[in-house]
Order: C-alpha cells, then sequence, then structure tokens
C-alpha cells in the first residue's frame, strides 16, 4: 500500500487527465456536422464508455478536492472504487475484443479513444490496487454494482425507442432485434459480474497477504 501523498498525487494527475480526455471527446463530437448540439450532447451521455469514465473522473477528483468532505470520503470508500474498477475494467475489454475491430480513428480521435478505453480504466485499476485498503468487500456486491449497468440499459432502450439511435451495434435493438440484443446485455450483466467477482477475489487475497506480511 502506498502512502496518502503518493495516491493524492496520483488522482490529481488522472483527474486533470480524465477531464482533459472527455473534453477533447465531446468537442470531437460536437465538430460532427449532421447533428445539433443538442442531440449530440444526449448522445455523449448515451455512451457506457463516457458514462464509466467521468466515473472514474470523479473518483479521482472527489479525493484531491474533497478530501475533507463526506462527498470526499464516500469517493475514497473501497466499495465505491471497487465498484468503479468493475465499471473501467468492463469497459475497457468490452472495447478491445467487441468495438476495437469496428472502426480505425485517427488524428485526435485516437488520442480520445485510447485515453477513454484504456489509460483511464487502467489508472482505475491501478489506483484500486495499490491505494484502497483491502478486506472491505463481500461477495455479494458484485450484484449491487449491477445497478448501473441496469439502469444504463434501460436508458438505452428508451432513448433508441424514441430517437432510433444506439452506442452499440451489440445493443442496436432495431438491427439485431430485442431477442438478440437482450441476450447480448443479459450476457454482458454475467461479464459484469464475473469481473466484479474477481475483484472481491483479489481483494481478499491482498487483505490476507497484509495480515500475513503484518
Amino acid at each position: 500500500m502506498h502512502g496518502p501523498r503518493t495516491a493524492l498525487i496520483w488522482r490529481a494527475v488522472f483527474a486533470l487527465l480524465g477531464w482533459t480526455i472527455l473534453t477533447l471527446q465531446y468537442a470531437l463530437m460536437l465538430a460532427t456536422p449532421d447533428r445539433g448540439p443538442v442531440e449530440l450532447t444526449l448522445n455523449f451521455f448515451s455512451y457506457f464508455t463516457i458514462l464509466t469514465n467521468v466515473l472514474v473522473v470523479l473518483a479521482m477528483t472527489l479525493p484531491v478536492v474533497a478530501g475533507g468532505h463526506s462527498i470526499g470520503r464516500w469517493a475514497a470508500a473501497p466499495g465505491v472504487r471497487a465498484s468503479v474498477t468493475m465499471y473501467a475494467v468492463v469497459v475497457g475489454l468490452v472495447y478491445h475484443f467487441m468495438l476495437h475491430a469496428t472502426w480505425n480513428p485517427q488524428g485526435w480521435a485516437l488520442v480520445a479513444n485510447i485515453g477513454l478505453h484504456y489509460v483511464m480504466p487502467i489508472a482505475m485499476l491501478l489506483d484500486w490496487l495499490m491505494f484502497v485498503p483491502k478486506g472491505a468487500l463481500r461477495w455479494s456486491a458484485p450484484v449491487k454494482w449491477l445497478a448501473f449497468p441496469l439502469i444504463y440499459g434501460a436508458w438505452t432502450a428508451i432513448h433508441g425507442l424514441a430517437a432510433d439511435w444506439w452506442p452499440y451495434w451489440f445493443v442496436d435493438a432495431s438491427t439485431l432485434g430485442w431477442g438478440k440484443a437482450g441476450a447480448y446485455f443479459a450476457g454482458l450483466l454475467v461479464f459484469f459480474t464475473l469481473v466484479g467477482l474477481i475483484v472481491v477475489a483479489i481483494d481478499r487475497m491482498l487483505e490476507r497477504r497484509s495480515v500475513v506480511a503484518g
């Protein structure tokens, strides 16, 4: 476990980097000529990647700027940071194995893409591994953490029906049909749970090691 000063510096650096990457991606979306700014903004915040990166950036920012307040302590809590780590890891893995081959970003779009899907998820994972006290997680925690992707799934369905716009090919019910899109989403929920269980297992393993070392 590294010291609080190191954690503070780490989180400050990645908070700044994360806000910069999100701003860059938003600016790139606004440069799209075929949609209005309101629709583009709604679509921007309808990507699970964006929402998860907002959580990651808040998890980095709040302990730095509000560490002495309740919201800063909440963001630093082991359960909160573990859940955000689960979401971030899933974002990176799903992008790499299900989305990476579907497009070829260039220039600043490539920079934003790498930041959102690789740099920030890895930063969150390392933050959790290095700076968060271990041993506080229960095996049931990953089921509770599914609330976020479940709410996101409901929003995606509502937004998709209303606007005929889908953020990812594997939830595009208008193309795949509701049965197949639902099957993909159910599979993703199972994957979230598995990643969450791995997070809990690592938490317990590292806690036991710290006890033995102590």
